[in-house]
């Protein structure tokens, strides 16, 4: 058979490759050199025979080929002419003319036909540290290297087992799109394994094409970038880590906030140093200060493995001085200092054994140190250290570790600052308090403040107990909104007025009336009205009649435990909180036997809004006074055992009292009618209880005292005339009369015929006073029981009145 001249044109191409041309009948009609050199049959021995015939029969094997470097697939068996058979990949490619087709065959030893240059793809496939694939149109793998076939394990379908980072596409989508576009795709970061692993790997694929431009497959190049990804993720880490450096707003919480970041972004051992002022809460003096010895103590260190080495300096440890090197001169300008090396440490400490155990690690390889520095001033130092990475510290290290100890110095700065202001803030609050336990005759008092332990400044919370007319004892509990000396100042303020109000012998709803006036003054005064507010709790008690009134401006109602009963709290209504105005505030009045205990605390004890806190704290107080405790005890155990729902953001203030009442045999009470006789009287019915008393020396100044209030309550007010006399630390004179005019005390001449009483009044007795009731007033004095006159206190000689 002839072969076709348009089929020979059409064949030319294929002379150099074992290819034969087949009719629509499958019969060849062409046949190459190079065919005719693989299987042994000349052209014109071949040309018209069947192509099937080529074909060894099914069944039979062919002997393994030799060796070759890179294996290419094996699908058919061919007959050469001697009878042996060769393996060979036959492909199939439409030929010139309608039905016709060219067969092309590729023997073993063949190079593949991606390999157009095969010296490029040798040194592609022989790389150690880079894998590389060849893959055909259809995706398939026709040649890989060692190094690609090492990333995953055998039998795995790469292709789509691996993800792109953010475990979306697989790499399938990654080469066909570089297959179809032709455009490569370089550095693709693919993930190894499940979402949480940490093996990562970079694609780069490149299309290939054959001579006529048509593509012939894809290469890939894969390179592990598992260690460049965890190096890139701990220095991620650091850099989100260091936004909560300084969150608790204290120097040593930064310090080590800032050791945990460093370790194991940076190095295997970290330590911070921090100067001993910055410690104490001072700010530093500008500049280098010089390697002076009990300048920095450690406050932070961090191992790798958990240990820190007992060698080196440990927390709490100041570090030794050093020799003053030119190298660390630049420190006092916030320079680095990188040591590359043991030798150099060695050479920059003076080779002194004991420094260099102090301040090296056994096996350090490099290390980092940099100056915490804000403002020209040196806050500390920090130093990292390697010793099993062999890598120095490059300057991607050196910044990271100024970025971090920059924001590190900007953290302690504010912490500095905020130390200073609370401990202004403490200080005053602390000093306009009263003194944490007293003593009277109403009731055995203990206070405790304890301001907020969190990034809150101190608060505006604040007690008192002041004595009051007639033995009677004022408590008073309050809370200031807001934290810092604004509500420091504010509670100065309102504890004064609240003593001052006192003093007048106002009833307790009256007094928070008039304190809720002075509050909405102060809010209108104020830059920022809307933060100015208060709640409080104002009780009197009186252990003549044991009775306790009590009166509240959106404060909790106190707890009460009575001897041999549970607690309770007051059946107490609180009224609206100071500042908010044009309210009425309700009184509560209960009676207490001696011995009860009364507890007045503010919301940062119990939690606001929060009903577990106060049964907590009722709880505790009935078991706690059963067992017969004393009230700093008590005290003690309540805050230790009841955990503040807000302890870090609130402050927290107890004040407890236990009741005391005077015996009635102390008390002595008489009425008279509006006749002067009743003078008489009066000073009879004195000397002789004063008598029963054992108060002999007392009764001069006692009738005359009597003398001028009675007399001048018959001749101005009228009757009935109440005298009372209470025997305690003191003597209590009282007189009442029906009348509201106020007493008022005033010097008489030298001419005048009266008004030296009130005036007598003053300079006998240590105090006096008035006060109101709901019908008439009271004029009241006291006398030291035991105490000369040259002893007695100044009189007040103020007149107080009560509306």
């Amino acid at each position: 058979m002839t072969r076709p001249a348009d089929a020979g044109r059409g064949a030319t191409a294929f002379d150099g490759v074992p290819a034969a041309l087949v009719d629509g009948r499958g019969r060849i009609v062409w046949w190459s050199r190079s065919a005719a050199e693989l299987l042994g049959w000349p052209e014109a021995e071949i040309t018209g025979t069947p192509a099937r015939d080529l074909l060894a029969p099914p069944g039979t094997r062919a002997p393994a080929p030799a060796p070759a470097p890179y294996h290419h697939p094996r699908t058919r068996r061919l007959r050469h002419r001697s009878g042996e058979l060769v393996e060979a990949d036959v492909r199939v490619e439409r030929g010139p003319e309608g039905g016709s087709a060219f067969l092309v065959a590729v023997p073993p030893d063949s190079p593949a036909p991606l390999d157009e240059d095969s010296a490029l793809a040798r040194a592609l496939l022989d790389q150690e540290h880079m894998g590389a694939a060849f893959l055909d149109t259809g995706l398939r793998t026709v040649r890989t290297n060692g190094t690609f076939e090492a990333l995953w394990p055998a039998g795995t379908d790469w292709l789509e087992e691996l993800r792109d980072a953010s475990g979306g596409a697989s790499a399938r989508y990654l080469v066909r799109r570089a297959l179809a576009g032709g455009a490569p795709v370089v550095g693709a970061e693919y993930r190894i394994g499940p979402p949480d692993s940490e093996r990562m790997v970079s694609l780069t694929c490149l299309r290939i094409t054959d001579a006529r431009g048509r593509p012939s497959g894809v290469v890939v190049v894969a390179t592990e970038l598992t260690e460049q990804y965890r190096a890139h993720r701990r220095l991620s880490l650091a850099y989100e880590g260091a936004v909560g450096i300084g969150g608790a707003l204290d120097v040593v919480h930064c310090a080590r906030d800032l050791a945990s970041l460093l370790v194991p972004a940076l190095g295997d051992y970290a330590s911070v140093d921090l100067r001993k002022d910055v410690l104490e809460g001072w700010e530093p003096l500008a500049g280098y200060q010089g390697p002076q010895a009990d300048q920095l103590r450690r406050v932070a260190v961090r191992a790798a493995d958990g240990e820190w080495p007992g060698a080196m300096v440990q927390v709490g440890e100041f570090l030794p001085e050093i020799p003053d090197r030119p190298e660390f001169q630049g420190v006092a300008v916030g320079e680095e200092v990188v040591v590359s090396d043991a030798a150099t440490t060695r050479r920059l400490l003076g080779d002194d054994p004991h420094l260099l155990a102090k301040l090296m690690p056994d096996g350090m390889r490099s290390s980092l140190g940099c100056p915490v520095y804000r403002r020209g001033r040196i806050l500390g130092y920090v130093l990292v250290y390697r010793t099993t990475d062999p890598e120095p510290f490059d300057a991607g290290d050196t910044q990271l570790l100024k970025d971090l100890c920059a924001r590190t110095a900007l953290a302690i700065d504010h912490a500095l600052r905020f130390t200073r202001e609370h401990h202004t803030a403490v200080v005053l609050q602390r000093s306009l308090l009263p003194p944490s336990a007293g003593e009277s005759a109403a009731a055995e008092t203990d206070g405790t403040y304890l301001p907020a332990s969190g990034t809150a400044s101190v608060g505006g919370d604040w007690f008192d107990t002041f004595p009051m007319s007639s033995l009677r004892l004022a408590l008073v509990v309050g809370d200031v909104i807001g934290h810092g000396l604004r509500a420091t100042a504010t509670m100065a303020r309102l504890r004064t007025a609240v003593q001052t109000l006192a003093d007048l012998d106002l009833a307790p709803d009256e007094l928070l009336t008039h304190l809720d006036d002075l509050v909405i003054r102060i809010g209108a005064e104020a830059e920022e009205p809307d933060t100015v507010g208060a709640s409080c709790l104002f009780l009197v008690y009186d252990p003549v009649s044991r009775v306790c009134q009590m009166a509240s401006a959106g404060h909790p109602a106190p707890a009460i435990v009575r001897p041999g009963h549970d607690a309770e709290f007051a059946d107490l209504v609180p009224g609206p909180p100071l500042g908010v105005g044009d309210n009425p505030f309700e009184v509560c009045s209960v009676t207490l036997p001696p011995g009860s205990v009364l507890a007045l605390y503010t919301d940062g004890l119990v939690g606001r809004g929060l009903a577990e806190g106060p049964e907590r704290l009722r709880r505790s107080l009935g078991t706690l006074c059963a067992d017969g405790l004393g009230l700093k005890e008590i005290g003690t155990r309540i805050i230790e055992h009841q955990p503040p729902a807000r302890e870090s953001d609130d402050d927290i203030t107890l004040l407890l009292a236990r009741t005391r009442a005077v015996p009635d045999e102390d008390t002595a009470q008489w009425r008279y009618t509006a006749d002067p006789a009743a003078v008489h009287d009066a000073r009879d019915d004195i000397r002789a209880q004063l008598g029963a008393w054992g108060l002999e020396e007392h009764v001069f100044a006692t009738e005359l005292i009597v003398s001028e209030l009675v007399t001048n309550a018959i001749r101005y007010a009228g009757e009935p005339v109440t005298l009372r006399l209470i025997r305690e630390r003191v003597l209590v004179c009282e007189v009442s009369d029906p009348s509201n005019t106020q007493p008022r005390l005033r010097r008489a001449k030298s001419t005048d015929e009266g008004g030296r009483g009130l005036f007598l009044v003053a300079q006998i007795a240590d105090r006096w006073g008035s006060r109101y009731g709901v019908h008439g007033k009271t004029i009241w004095t006291e006398q030291a029981l035991g105490a000369g006159l040259g002893q007695r206190r100044r009189p007040t000689g103020t007149a107080r009145k009560m509306p």
